[in-house]
């Protein structure tokens, strides 16, 4: 009976696996008489299988939609088979002779081998292309020989297509066809830089009239950069007087922070198109204060101006939003603490309440700096020749060249340019501290 009324007795019965079925081997069991260990983890394996199956149509999502639409750019990027899956004949030859070897009978035989099968299977058109983005006008040279060859041509094979098109006989041709006879390349790249690759295989810059990519890469970021401090200096007293009213005015007033987004991007562009130009109501009222003459109207329209006052007008919204989310939450006791302890109004904002507003300063910078970079639509409408961005040279390669190895190239190099400052706004800030909402 002491045995049986002992606690520590029943403690060291339970410990020694004694159950009602007889078991001795030590471990814990569940009331069906499994081991506790097992039976947790089949729990906490069905938990995350469970947990798995939730998100899975959202991660199937961004897979389609996100992950595998960048991975297709990327390899378009480096990866262009236009040209040596239509001429194999002559890409086997540039692959067996180095550099620099002048081409022989056997390398105009094996060109016109692939012109003519090439003609016959109808994709001509894609081998001129390929090499009518390194040599410009070259497709129609290659579609026009083709139908001549089409025809049959007699050896020698060399004289033969020189007396069709004496072009065929142009260096930088045979250089531009020895680059494409790889699918592998990185020319699209060195364009995109400003680069080329010379005859003999050495990097060098292109001539300065055909230097364009790096500047609109530089204006890219440069204007992005000027419409994230404009929108810092008109978003900060917005979202301090949205933290600081009463909720009743301030709701008030976010509904017109928030009215842009019920508009169009369209509408809004098109109607700062209005405002802007030199006909418009800005210079008009201008012209009847008197501040400029009717033949001094300002050219606010079609250039940088027009993009940054645009551009800023559509973002200033993605600025307040994380700055007035961080400024509510701010206890307005810390600056009149401040104030009593003898701090001037501005040494109380400068060191105890902006600092406290940095997580969504560094938001608001960081959401305006990245979607400015990827703007189209508004320096498309508003942005003339000196207001375009790269962006927009991203879609004229996609729509117009056709060329879009070389606008994967492009969006390829504004990923890793934004990734990097991305990276490096982690490293001095840390991107812990960001707050959105």
């Amino acid at each position: 009976m002491a045995n049986a009324l002992d606690p520590h007795a029943a403690i060291a019965t339970t410990a020694g696996g004694l159950t009602d079925g007889g078991l001795t081997d030590g471990a814990l069991r569940t009331a069906d008489g499994r081991p506790l260990v097992r039976a947790l983890a089949r729990s906490q394996s069905l938990a995350r299988r469970r947990a798995f199956l939730l998100v899975l149509p959202l991660l199937a999502f961004i897979l389609i939609t996100f992950v595998v639409p960048i991975g297709q750019m990327l390899q378009r990027s480096f990866y262009n088979d236009g040209f040596s899956a239509h001429m194999p004949q002559l890409s086997q030859w540039f692959a067996g002779n180095p550099r620099g070897a002048e081409p022989d009978e056997a390398a105009w035989a094996a060109l016109a081998a692939d012109l003519q099968a090439s003609a016959e299977a109808r994709t001509i058109g894609i081998v001129g292309t390929r090499i009518n983005y390194d040599v410009p006008g070259t497709r129609s040279l290659f579609t026009a020989t083709g139908r001549q060859v089409r025809r049959g041509i007699e050896p020698p094979y060399q004289a033969a297509l020189l007396e069709i098109d004496e072009d065929w006989g142009d260096p930088a041709l045979w250089s531009a066809m020895r680059e494409a006879s790889s699918p592998l390349t990185g020319n699209f790249y060195l364009a995109a830089l400003d680069r080329t690759r010379a005859d003999d295989g050495s990097i060098q810059q292109v001539e300065e009239r055909q230097q364009v990519y790096v500047m609109l890469f530089m204006r890219t970021f440069w204007l992005s950069l000027v419409i994230t401090v404009i929108t810092f200096v008109l978003g900060f007293p917005v979202a301090h007087l949205l933290a600081t009213l009463p909720m009743r005015k301030s709701n008030l007033l976010m509904i017109l922070v928030l009215l842009p987004f019920w508009t169009s991007l369209l509408v809004r562009t098109t109607s700062w198109m209005v405002l802007l130009q030199q006909q418009g109501v800005i210079n008009d009222i201008l012209t009847w204060l008197g501040v400029i003459g009717p033949d001094g109207r300002l050219q606010m329209i079609y250039n940088q101006t027009g993009t940054i006052i645009a551009m800023t007008h559509i973002l200033l919204p993605f600025m307040i939003l994380p700055l007035y989310s961080v400024m509510r939450t701010i206890n307005p006791s810390y600056v009149r603490a401040a104030r009593s302890l003898g701090a001037t109004s501005w040494t109380a904002f400068r060191r105890v309440y902006f600092p406290q507003t940095l997580p969504g300063l560094g938001a608001g910078a960081l959401l305006v700096f990245i979607l400015a970079v990827g703007y189209y639509i508004t320096p498309a409408l508003v942005g003339g020749s000196s207001g375009q961005l790269i962006s927009n040279m991203i879609a004229m390669h996609m729509t117009d060249t056709l060329n879009w190895s070389m606008a994967a190239a492009l969006a390829a190099l504004l990923l890793g340019a934004v990734l990097l400052l991305y990276w490096v706004y982690d490293r001095m800030v840390g991107i812990d501290n960001l707050k959105l909402g």
